[in-house]
């Protein structure tokens, strides 16, 4: 006889995997695997876009982390943002330098990539950011001092991407993102910026990211203490030069994942 206990996890617990459908689980071990990926790789698209920072990314997009990814993004499976962010973190590590090897970098911050405003609102909660604290909070655990810095916003609407080719895509997305106002002083107390996101396509949009912290960054590198336009190194303490810039994605697409090509 089912307990009550039985009957009340099925009203908040979802009745089958994310990813395969398999009954009485949110996310299966098998599942949970795919979306890890066997090892985080780098990943480049094709075409690759001037201005993309190096991206590592856990998973090829299909499949099963396909499945999970949809299902925490657009039904609202919101207990699925732990093992997204396990993913997440995982290609976060794969991008930090390895100790001994410039490994030093002090604080990581992870900046996700904004979604529009609209998208927001009626998905009823930003799945980015909820990842990207997951992400943190299994980097943490593993020795990792990160912070989340939600410092990117949308300055004007965007077309949907779906249905864009790559140069649609960096045309629709380009100049359509600034930093927050208060975020130079945040980004001062970082050694290492990381934009995440949970898909790369065509990377339209992580250029954009990139172009938007860089053109923070060398803002305050022109008005430190002593006045408007003062040079500052780009690798001077406590502020990122685009060099500490990468990014890390949960999901791309699986010809990224070859990345060594003639």
């Amino acid at each position: 006889m089912r307990g009550w206990w039985q009957d009340l996890s099925d009203l908040v617990l979802p009745a089958q995997c994310a990813g395969c459908g398999r009954s009485r689980t949110s996310l299966c071990a098998r599942c949970s695997a795919a979306l890890r990926g066997d090892v985080p790789s780098r990943v480049r698209p094709r075409p690759e876009p001037p201005g993309l920072p190096v991206v590592h990314a856990a998973a090829p997009y299909r499949d099963a982390a396909r499945a999970v990814l949809l299902a925490h993004k657009e039904r609202g499976a919101l207990g699925l943002a732990g093992p997204l962010g396990v993913a997440l973190a995982g290609a976060v590590r794969e991008g930090l330098p390895a100790p001994g090897h410039g490994g030093g970098t002090g604080v990581v911050a992870l900046v996700p990539v904004p979604s529009a405003p609209r998208a927001v609102r009626a998905r009823g909660h930003d799945p980015m950011r909820r990842i990207a604290y997951a992400a943190a909070a299994e980097l943490r655990r593993a020795g990792v001092s990160v912070r989340v810095l939600a410092v990117l916003r949308q300055r004007r609407a965007v077309a949907d991407q779906a249905g864009l080719d790559a140069r649609q895509r960096l045309a629709n997305v380009t100049g359509a993102l600034e930093a927050v106002g208060a975020s130079v002083g945040l980004l001062r107390e970082v050694g290492r910026i990381v934009l995440v996101d949970d898909l790369m396509t065509t990377g339209a949009s992580l250029v954009e990211a990139a172009r938007a912290i860089h053109v923070l960054t060398r803002s305050a590198a022109g008005s430190g203490e002593g006045g408007a336009g003062r040079e500052r190194s780009a690798a001077e303490p406590g502020m990122a030069g685009p060099g500490m810039v990468g990014a890390a994605v949960i999901a791309a697409s699986p010809d990224s994942f070859e990345i060594n090509r003639n």
